[in-house]
């Protein structure tokens, strides 16, 4: 059996949750508009496309829409340039282990792809991807499975012999509806409720070659 892994991005390779919260306070501020005290939470995961007219009720057009992502995305890339950013403890690891395993990793993930870009050459993981499927290239957002069905195409992977690696529930019912394996990391949900994964985690650190191999030798 060919294995794949495939990565989602924020919450997961690093974890930058404080500086999105952080870019949608100062776009709230910017364009006069309120935050709900819940925002960040019941959007998380989500692409901005579905969080700006659903879990903030800031506008229904498309142009506007589009607008206002953009520049949340803009002022996120700031933060992270002026600051700096980790990859979260055990990344460098795990895709090193992949890798000798021959393993084939991808991104796929709700990010913008200028996102990761920023990030990818910063904390020297580029190398370890194969392919990267980011928010502009697909159409519907987790928990639909299509950007986990895309990455695993990119890496030449049936899904089914896939690994994915999640830390938010919409991720999880997306990787798991991509018919693969759910490796679920504590960084943002609690370790007690990441039940749906095949397997939850409390830190990357946590995964060995025999726990990801073995994965497919038990019932999804």
């Amino acid at each position: 059996m060919q294995l794949g892994a495939l990565f989602d991005w924020d919450g997961v390779v690093i974890d930058s949750s404080k500086q999105h919260e952080e870019s949608w306070e100062l776009l709230a501020a910017e364009i006069g508009k309120p935050l709900p005290d819940d925002h960040f939470l019941r959007g998380f995961g989500m692409k901005n496309q579905v969080i700006i007219p659903r879990i903030l009720g800031w506008s229904g057009d498309p142009d506007e829409i589009h607008r206002y992502s953009l520049r949340k995305e803009e002022l996120y890339r700031e933060i992270v340039r002026e600051r700096g950013i980790d990859p979260l403890p055990g990344v460098v690891a795990l895709l090193q282990m992949l890798q000798e395993h021959r393993v084939p990793c991808a991104v796929a993930s709700s990010t913008h792809r200028e996102n990761i870009e920023t990030i990818f050459d910063a904390i020297g993981v580029r190398a370890y991807f194969a392919a990267v499927v980011t928010a502009e290239d697909v159409s519907h957002g987790k928990p639909d499975p299509e950007v986990f069905l895309q990455g695993a195409e990119k890496i030449g992977r049936d899904p089914r012999h896939c690994v994915v690696f999640e830390d938010a529930h919409v991720g999880i019912e997306a990787g798991l509806a991509a018919g693969a394996k759910v490796i679920a990391v504590a960084t943002t949900n609690p370790l007690d409720s990441l039940g749906k994964a095949d397997l939850a985690v409390a830190s990357l650190q946590d995964v060995s070659w025999p726990l990801f191999r073995d994965l497919f030798r038990r019932p999804h």
